[in-house]
């Protein structure tokens, strides 16, 4: 591209103050940003990113097609919800536009295992207006891509066991919320556990009306079987809350989780396939304490058998560094919902 790559920015918040400056690093451009709060809908982007102002202002939903029809962007970065449900109607508005698009939204990552209605829909209207639309971050490298190169060095593979863990102050309420934060054990286990307390078939008729809520080891599960060429055969969940033994104040709730209650959430993600190969992940997002800290670790079990651990990972940055890294791919990918594992590694990118 003999210009500048222009981005417009859909969700100005928390996530939106990274992905924002590495789009301006990397030498591209925003010509355009969305949210839904009146507290920053008329702000200057540079004032949300801490910088000078940058001459564009943040606009309400209800100016959002007008404003990219008269931008005509090359990609919109998405950083607003968690589900993919939440975030299907600005990925449809891309879509119907015909603008590329790539969000943070974690079950985006792999939607189609978790909520086909709704993957097949932005993907039929992506392809009529020869967009690509796509989900990405933290979990492309350290969920995805990183297990995946160790997988590739192992002779004979029988598991693959991963565990993460994140706080969910970084995020926003949405991702805190959708973990069960602040919630009680009685509340937690109604309103988040009972979902995966069902039978396969009533699983799978609840995924094929798009009402299932899939932790964000679902999603990945699914794109490293495909990642990896394995079948699935089954694949289940299991939701388990986190307590801690005091009080503990959570921002971006904006209380006090009582002792006892849920901080947030472990879930853990058992996949079988047809080679025999057996995918166990867990995540574990919660409102963290003095002594909680951030930590990948992933064991591929075989001849040999691999471990890796990353201690202490910048999630938020990182997440929002493959976001940007990954939008010349998002770019130049097939039109439709093409999830990043069917557009080849991640590679740092000096400019974009």
């Amino acid at each position: 591209m003999d210009r500048k790559i222009k981005v417009v920015q859909y969700g100005a918040g928390k996530m939106s103050v990274y992905t924002m400056r590495y789009v301006y690093e990397k030498g591209a451009e925003i010509v355009g940003a969305i949210d839904v709060n009146p507290a920053v809908i008329g702000k200057d982007i540079g004032e949300i990113m801490g910088t000078e102002n940058k001459g564009i202002k943040v606009v309400g939903l209800e100016e959002a097609e007008k404003m990219m029809q008269e931008t005509k962007p090359d990609i919109a970065i998405v950083t607003t919800m968690s589900l993919i449900k939440d975030v299907e109607d600005a990925l449809m508005l891309c879509a119907k536009l015909g603008i590329n698009a790539i969000t943070t939204c974690e079950e985006a990552f792999y939607p189609a295992n978790s909520n086909p209605q709704v993957t097949k829909k932005i993907d039929d209207m992506a392809k009529q207006t020869g967009c690509t639309i796509t989900g990405s971050g933290y979990q492309d490298i350290y969920w995805g891509q990183l297990i995946s190169s160790i997988a590739a060095s192992t002779q004979t593979i029988k598991k693959i066991k991963g565990s993460s863990s994140y706080n969910v102050e970084d995020y926003g309420i949405a991702l805190a919320q959708a973990h069960g934060a602040g919630l009680t054990l009685e509340e937690f286990d109604k309103q988040v556990a009972s979902v995966d307390k069902i039978s396969d078939e009533e699983r799978q008729a609840i995924i094929e009306k798009g009402e299932y809520l899939p932790s964000y080891m679902w999603n990945v599960n699914g794109w490293l079987c495909e990642k990896l060429g394995l079948t699935v055969k089954s694949q289940t969940q299991k939701t388990v809350p986190q307590t801690h033994t005091e009080d503990i104040y959570s921002s971006t709730l904006g209380m006090t989780v009582k002792a006892g209650d849920a901080t947030g959430m472990s879930a853990v993600v058992t996949t079988e396939t047809n080679e025999g190969i057996t995918i166990e992940s867990e995540c574990i997002g919660k409102v963290y304490s003095e002594s909680d800290f951030d930590k990948n670790e992933w064991t591929v079990i075989g001849e040999p058998e691999t471990t890796l651990i990353i201690n202490r990972p910048s999630t938020v940055e990182l997440t929002c560094a493959t976001i940007v890294n990954r939008i010349p791919d998002v770019i130049n990918a097939r039109p439709g919902y093409v999830p990043t594992e069917q557009m080849g590694d991640l590679h740092y990118k000096s400019k974009l």
